[in-house]
């Protein structure tokens, strides 16, 4: 294993794992208050709310899929896995070994991504190929990923023969009923098709065979189709470290109002991972990465501990983007759909806003 030093005494040593929402804003927030290290799998954040168009207008994952040496510019970024940690250092796939004074962990969802930009770019590309060919397509899963891929094909390929099927009793199961009804109208009045409380055996499918089978005795035809599961949480490789005892029996981090890992004062934990009762979304992993990172600054600079600030999960909002303009947003007295909604996400994705948030031009492709 190779140790690596800092580069400059400008700071306390923190190292970020995960370069997702959080872990971006995180790393940008801190990097001329302290030595940062970003640790991640892939060389490039991505706006993870905006990809489902990025399927139907490949183009716009140009403005989506960011290096992190863009907004990391006084960093140090480091393209491998976190594989472990001890009490003061982090090491990685490949072997290096990173001292810390202050650890963040933002290693949000599991997923299989490539690994550079282009990659990820050309893969874009080949999903857009693979709908724009097909003249029907399937979509497994009704939660929020499967629901906006089927309304941005519906939108942008209204020809296409679209069929959602879901396992549970409705779409959306992370939001009220009224704004999985709303959804589910919506995508109705596109012609999709919506199959609720069934399962779909993907390997029903021969070669040249494009039916696949349901487990309620159905026949859905479709040219290709689309995996749209809720992802386990990247936190399965924490159980070989210092921090086993610090997940709950779900696999999230346990925090204190602080966002430190609890017993712990100088490890942090923000975004999906953390253990907070409260929706999984971005803007939400936005305010941890704010919270900690001020907590953070005060701590390196000799700050009393009695004057950290607390994170307070506020009412749960969310918005489900249907295609270019429409959406169904949820707030706490109320849900709305249509046009009027879909002006706040719809159009931009919130992207030129996240964009800006780390410092970078909100229309400028990278």
């Amino acid at each position: 294993m190779e140790r690596t030093e800092p580069e400059s005494g400008n700071g306390r040593r923190v190292v970020v794992i995960g370069g997702g929402i959080a872990g971006s804003l995180a790393s940008k927030s801190l990097q001329f208050d302290s030595d940062v290290t970003l640790i991640d799998p892939k060389e490039y954040f991505e706006i993870t709310w905006a990809s489902l168009r990025s399927m139907v207008e490949p183009s716009f994952a140009e403005r989506t899929l960011i290096n992190h040496k863009k907004y990391l510019q006084n960093g140090r970024v480091v393209t491998s896995p976190a594989v472990n940690i001890t009490n003061s250092e982090v090491v990685t796939a490949d072997g290096l070994v990173f001292g810390y004074d202050y650890l963040v962990i933002a290693t949000g969802h599991n997923d299989v991504l490539p690994k550079t930009r282009q990659e990820k770019l050309s893969q874009y590309q080949s999903e857009y190929e693979k709908i724009k060919s097909s003249e029907s397509i399937l979509i497994v899963g009704g939660g929020p990923s499967g629901v906006e891929l089927a309304a941005e094909i519906a939108v942008d390929f209204p020809e296409k023969k679209v069929t959602l099927v879901h396992n549970g009793p409705r779409l959306l199961e992370f939001v009220g009923q009224k704004a999985a009804d709303k959804a589910f109208d919506w995508l109705k009045t596109k012609k999709v098709e919506v199959i609720l409380n069934q399962r779909v055996d993907l390997s029903s499918a021969s070669d040249g065979d494009k039916n696949y089978r349901t487990s309620g005795g159905e026949t859905v035809h479709a040219d290709c189709y689309f995996l749209c599961i809720g992802k386990p949480l990247s936190s399965e490789w924490l159980k070989g470290t210092v921090l086993n005892d610090n997940l709950d029996g779900k696999g999230r981090l346990m925090v204190d109002e602080y966002l430190r890992v609890k017993g712990r004062k100088n490890v942090f934990a923000i975004g999906d991972i953390t253990d907070i009762p409260e929706m999984k979304q971005g803007y939400i992993a936005e305010k941890h990465a704010s919270v900690a990172t001020k907590n953070i600054k005060l701590l390196m600079s000799g700050g009393n501990e009695k004057k950290l600030s607390s994170y307070k999960p506020g009412s749960d909002i969310a918005i489900i983007s249907l295609g270019r303009k429409d959406s169904v947003a949820q707030f706490p007295f109320m849900t709305v759909s249509g046009c009027v909604p879909g002006l706040l996400k719809s159009k931009d994705l919130f992207v030129g806003k996240t964009r800006k948030a780390r410092g970078l031009d909100p229309n400028i492709v990278d």
